[in-house]
């Protein structure tokens, strides 16, 4: 006999039937027999479950009449032991292969263990001991070593690389058990795993606020071991995965071991076949096999069917790899700086990648473009396309995916059945007829399978017959099979209720799926109208979301009525989730609203899409400034949606001044809004002086900042620099800090370093104190820069380690490689190898970022490395590599085009070609200074100088020297040692405004009024 007290107290005879127990006294007291069988339990102990004396004495009585002869209740002292054996019970066995489960996953076995803790956790029906309410301790241990196992089975699971899989339910884990610490790094090391590194880091940080809060304790040495972790590796960009697989793949396993097999020589493989065929089910699992292929690179998943215009595919490749495009506020973006298919070469040039391309049929001729593009540049990727017609490109490699064989499809139907009717049978012949009538398509037989569970196999078969006309099919060509398709598409569809109907169709406004409440908001169920759509295959339900299939959301998009009501819905929805997202992206909240808006990015541009194309001018403006902050930080462009609202608005608005000037501040990196940005800047920026005068806030606080970085290169941009500027003293703190960031670069210029670093120093105050880990960074990049120029180069380099931490957590690459090189900069002086690491590690991330100018600003320092070396040739090497990458037109260039030009002056100089030196030199200090850099032209006047001192001209490297200061700023008290013998010359040569600087140091009139113009 077996018994079970995980749950409510059973016993079961050897064949399987329940033992009839009695009323909850004898229920509870057989339980607490159980609790230690085969011990004594006083007669005192179970008297607490509700009888006593000679009651008790009675319940035993009954008890033994209902478990017979098979099991024995003996009285030992005053109290009685059940005769049974710790495995006769659930409860023991649960302990015993919990324990043996830990044991595998000390010895490294983690598929046994994983094994071995699923077997003993499906042992459990409900709450431990849930007849004897009093036996709290004992329920409470049994609890404990349950929760002990789950953990312990999710560690196996981790170690499976089954990461993806056990996110939803440690989520769920760690909301019932907020303080529980384990279950945090469990976690946090799934999200890592998944690329979810900032979704780890905010874990830790919610975790880490409870404990304080609650328990005024610290995090545990292995959480707080795993937060360092997290912080000090490289932030990786997460591509995105293939959908989990909700059910297994049936009849397909010689398609998965062929592609396996062919994309281990072929590039380009496209499968094709008609809608509903199973291309992206089989794409999906082909990706899981390669994907995963130790040393053979990661798979990334990118679903094409939202997209509604070919030139938007680059940016939805970079989106689907985890990287942000070039910054949309830089100045000449859409001049020169890296556009998105650009960015997609330099981050795959060097990478092992399998990238799925899902649905491309719809805009085939630019996925054949740029995928021939990719191949031909990216030596390491792989594509597995899946389209209803060929790419036709050279490479290709077509596979057909054709319907399932006769045995296959009926195992498919049968499968589907089972899972909505229990015990599911029927004759073989009937189902094999349904699936012929089906042309054997997968979605066709799953759509029908789902009907089984309001008719039977019968009547489903002649329905079918009369819906599709046709008993049994020989040879169909794909057409057909689409119709075929179409038809069964068709019939569920009206076969549900109006309600069901009216969900579906408006459901198919939404890009990327929905969570449960959007989409109960947006297609009016108050009732269980998508949870039926889920049960009939019409809707899946996978990690948090609801998503429909394309060739069924299709169908319901084009069948439906006009969906402009759904669509404003849908608007007005994701205008109110941006709005409430925008503060927080200037807080401590910023990773969490960040994820939010990340998962809802795609249903965020189709809304603005909405907005432009149903000319809702005031809805599109107030989505478009909301999101400012979000695309700053993320790095995306909504230049084309900008572009077509400015074209559509007309006047603007009654009191969306600020919107439309957010409005085509977002147009102006876009070629197309090249002629917006020209005609609407001066009205734009009037409007947004009007909504900060007077000491008024405006409800977009970011906006005047990026305004100013998008015409910080202009000649006329002092009204931009004034705008931000004024709000140094204002009411709203994060426009404040800005300000105090931008007021130090002023005295900075100057050479007045101590208030620059006041400004820079109050800047970082205010954005630590709001959260914003961005802000911050900047403001201590801004006193690393400091701290080096008075020649502290120890401030210097933690400065930076402490920025590099906080854009860690954001998981900026291109600022993360930015902040990198600077470290190497700061470090180089008095720690090569340090500097070569962190060089070597800026070169690293820019790739995977796909940033061709941070890549160059790492090559760049990797020159400077060779040529300390004495490895000239590798020098010149490195620095005509990054001059060659990086944009001459972006500010963010200039300091490392001058650098990398000073680089080669100096290999120029080493070879004793003293002209080419001083060609390269005055190059740079023109190139940096008509800029505004005249730090990085004052190094570039330096070199000069020692190229003098070289030629045996000394006075003339001194009044160099002094002129070099002149440029930076330095105060001409603070010669160097190097002019100690002719101060005269450096005082003549730092007394130069910064016009006469650059003429002594022989640069042409031309540089020198540009710089007069600033």
């Amino acid at each position: 006999m077996r018994f079970g007290i995980l749950g409510e107290t059973r016993a079961w005879r050897d064949g399987g039937d329940d033992v009839p127990l009695g009323g909850p006294a004898r229920r509870a007291l057989l339980a607490l027999l159980l609790v230690r069988p085969g011990e004594a339990v006083p007669a005192d102990r179970l008297a607490e479950g509700g009888t006593a004396g000679h009651a008790l004495h009675s319940q035993v009585s009954r008890l033994r009449a209902a478990l017979g002869r098979e099991t024995s209740i003996e009285r030992v002292g005053d109290g009685y032991r059940i005769a049974v054996r710790p495995d006769d019970v659930d409860a023991g066995r649960f302990e015993r292969l919990a324990d043996a489960g830990r044991e595998a996953l000390r010895d490294g076995d983690a598929e046994r263990a994983s094994a071995l803790l699923r077997e003993a956790l499906e042992l459990w029906r409900g709450p431990a001991l849930a007849d004897v309410p009093q036996a709290e301790t004992e329920a409470v241990r049994l609890e404990e070593r349950r929760l002990a196992a789950l953990e312990d089975r999710i560690e196996a699971d981790l170690r499976r690389g089954r990461h993806r899989d056990v996110v939803p339910e440690l989520r769920e884990l760690v909301g019932r058990h907020p303080l529980r610490e384990r279950l945090a790094v469990l976690l946090m090391r799934a999200l890592r795993d998944g690329g979810g590194r900032a979704e780890a880091l905010v874990v830790f940080e919610e975790t880490r606020r409870r404990l304080a809060d609650e328990l005024g304790a610290d995090p545990s040495a292995d959480l707080a071991d795993l937060h360092r972790d997290l912080l000090r590796g490289d932030p990786a960009p997460a591509p995105a995965r293939p959908p989990a697989p909700l059910t297994a793949l049936i009849g397909r396993d010689g398609d998965v071991d062929g592609l396996a097999d062919l994309l281990g020589s072929a590039r380009l493989v496209t499968l094709t076949g008609p809608g509903g065929v199973g291309k992206t089910r089989l794409s999906i699992e082909v990706a899981g096999r390669v994907g995963g292929r130790g040393g053979e690179g990661d798979a990334c998943f990118a679903e094409l069917a939202p997209l509604r215009d070919g030139a938007v595919l680059p940016r939805a490749l970079l989106g689907a790899l985890g990287l942000r495009e070039a910054a949309p506020h830089a100045p000449h973006a859409a001049d020169a700086a890296q556009g998105p298919e650009d960015r997609l070469v330099t981050a795959l040039a060097d990478r092992s990648l399998l990238l799925v391309l899902d649905n491309c049929e719809h805009v085939v001729e630019a996925v054949a473009a740029l995928a021939g593009r990719l191949l031909a540049a990216c030596p390491g990727l792989r594509v597995l396309a899946t389209s209803r017609e060929p790419l036709g490109i050279t490479g290709e490699n077509l596979w057909p995916v054709r319907p399932l064989d006769g045995d296959a499809a009926v195992r498919l139907f049968t499968a589907r059945a089972s899972a909505v009717r229990r015990g599911f049978t029927a004759d073989p012949r009937v189902v094999r007829r349904i699936c012929a009538a089906l042309d054997d398509l997968p979605l066709a037989i799953e759509l029908a399978a789902a009907r089984l569970r309001t008719m039977d196999v019968g009547d489903l078969a002649g329905r079918l017959d009369d819906r599709l006309g046709v008993p049994s099919r020989g040879s169909r060509t794909a057409d057909e099979r689409h119709r075929t398709l179409r038809a069964v598409v068709a019939w569920s569809w009206d076969l549900l209720t109006e309600d069901e109907r009216r969900a579906a169709e408006r459901f198919t406004v939404f890009a990327g799926g929905a969570t449960p409440d959007a989409a109960r908001r947006i297609c009016g169920d108050a009732g269980d109208a998508l949870e039926s759509l889920v049960d009939k295959s019409l809707l899946e339900l996978a990690d948090g979301r609801y998503r429909m299939l394309e060739t069924i959301r299709a169908y319901g998009a084009e069948r439906g009525e006009p969906l402009d009501d759904a669509r404003n819905a849908h608007a007005r929805h994701f205008l109110e989730l941006a709005q409430a997202a925008d503060p927080h992206l200037r807080s401590g909240d910023q990773l969490e609203w960040l994820r939010v808006l990340g998962a809802e990015h795609d249903n965020l541009l189709a809304a603005l899409s909405w907005a432009a194309e149903a000319r809702d001018v005031p809805t599109g403006l107030r989505l478009a400034a909301s999101l400012s902050s979000y695309l700053w930080i993320r790095g995306g462009s909504v230049a084309a949606q900008a572009v077509r609202l400015v074209e559509v608005m007309g006047p603007v608005p009654p009191g969306l001044g600020e919107e439309y000037a957010t409005c085509v501040l977002h147009a102006a990196p876009d070629a197309a809004g090249r002629d917006v940005w020209r005609r609407h800047r001066a009205a734009a920026e009037a409007a947004l002086e009007e909504a900060w005068a007077d000491g008024n806030t405006g409800r977009y606080p970011a906006v005047p900042f990026l305004w100013m970085m998008r015409r910080a290169d202009e000649p006329d941009a002092r009204s931009a620099f004034a705008l931000v500027l004024a709000r140094r003293d204002g009411a709203d703190p994060w426009a404040r800090a800005a300000a105090h960031f931008i007021a130090g670069f002023g005295p900075l210029a100057a050479g007045d370093a101590g208030e620059a670093g006041r400004e820079f120093e109050a800047a970082a105050g205010g954005f630590r104190a709001l959260g914003d880990r961005w802000g911050t960074a900047l403001a201590l990049d801004a006193l690393a820069g400091l701290a080096a120029r008075r020649g502290d180069r120890a401030a210097a380099v933690a400065l930076t380690g402490e920025a590099l931490v906080l854009t860690g957590e954001l998981g900026a690459l291109d600022d993360t490689a930015d902040l990198l090189v600077n470290r190497g900069d700061h470090r180089i002086e008095a720690d090569r190898a340090g500097a070569r690491a962190d060089y070597e590690r800026a070169a690293a991330v820019a790739r995977r970022a796909g940033s061709t100018t941070y890549l160059a600003a790492a090559l760049r320092g990797l020159g400077d490395i060779a040529l300390l070396d004495g490895d000239v040739h590798a020098a010149e090497r490195l620095y005509t590599d990054a001059l060659a990458r990086f944009d001459p037109h972006w500010i963010k260039s200039v300091g490392g085009r001058a650098t990398a030009l000073i680089g080669l002056g100096r290999v120029a100089a080493a070879r004793g070609d003293h002209g080419t030196a001083r060609a390269r030199y005055r190059e740079a200090a023109g190139a940096a200074a008509s800029t505004g850099a005249f730090f990085e032209g004052a190094r570039a006047v330096e070199a000069l100088a020692l190229l003098e001192a070289a030629e045996g001209a000394p006075e003339r490297a001194a009044r160099l020297l002094g002129a070099a200061a002149a440029l930076c700023g330095v105060p001409s008290g603070t010669a160097p040692e190097a002019t100690a013998a002719h101060p005269d010359a450096y005082a003549e040569g730092a007394a130069l405004s910064r016009e006469d600087a650059l003429r002594a140091a022989g640069l042409d009139a031309s540089v020198i009024g540009a710089v007069s113009a600033r």
